[in-house]
């Protein structure tokens, strides 16, 4: 299927793009897969008044199943850093459905980038890579950039994009500032609700618990920070 394996996530916003009346195209722009994928996968499974999230995968499960498997003595062939292929894309088909609170075709990118041995990847690299149009890669990307887990670079007339080792503690500081801005939110909201009413209370509670992780994760990137800091003396 073009794009990549759809998930039982996928299918399960299908379903619901479906209930809701949502075109074809719409739903396919949510996912970040090509429409043809979303048509195809609509059609095998029920059409758009049958078709159901739980059936369909387990459909596409039996169908898996029912394929015919190369015989044991002719294994895939490996890269040239003696990798089976076929275990490379279903490692990326894990990142991409554990990458938690990111959309679908920003994790596909993630992924991709997380098992390049260089870290970078054009546009043309993304878009042979995972069978998609530039314009799903950008969007993809442009959410990474937002949230600085990608760094775009310009690579003589093309555009490159790369992770590094410090993606993580970028990522970790936009979230210390999250729960900063949290945490005086919610503080505003008690002099806003007053003190001792119960929704004050139930704020000042939330007011602790957001100022206990901003100090832990605080401690937590400082940490990061000299460890790794001395490793590299």
């Amino acid at each position: 299927m073009p794009g990549g394996h759809l998930t039982y996530e996928d299918r399960r916003k299908i379903a619901e793009g479906l209930a809701e009346g949502l075109a074809y195209a719409e739903i396919a722009r949510r996912l970040g897969r090509p429409r043809s994928t979303v048509g195809r996968e609509i059609t095998r499974n029920g059409g758009p008044h049958g078709y159901r999230a739980a059936r369909a995968q387990q459909a596409t499960e039996w169908r898996a199943r029912r394929r015919p498997h190369p015989p044991s003595g002719t294994p895939a062939t490996a890269d040239a850093n003696g990798r089976d292929p076929q275990a490379v894309r279903e490692l990326e088909q894990k990142l991409t459905e554990r990458f938690g609170g990111v959309p679908t075709m920003a994790a596909r990118v993630m992924a991709s980038l997380f098992t390049s041995d260089t870290g970078n990847l054009t546009v043309a690299d993304l878009t042979e890579r995972l069978r998609v149009s530039p314009a799903s890669i950008s969007k993809g990307v442009n959410w990474l950039e937002q949230v600085g887990l990608v760094k775009r670079e310009r690579d003589n007339r093309r555009e490159r994009y790369s992770i590094d080792a410090d993606v993580w503690y970028r990522a970790w500081l936009v979230g210390m500032r999250s729960m900063t801005l949290w945490a005086d939110t919610v503080r505003e909201g008690v002099d806003v609700l007053g003190a001792h009413t119960p929704a004050g209370v139930r704020l000042q509670t939330a007011s602790r618990f957001f100022d206990l992780i901003s100090s832990d994760m605080a401690q937590a990137t400082e940490h990061y920070r000299q460890t790794f800091a001395g490793t590299a003396e």
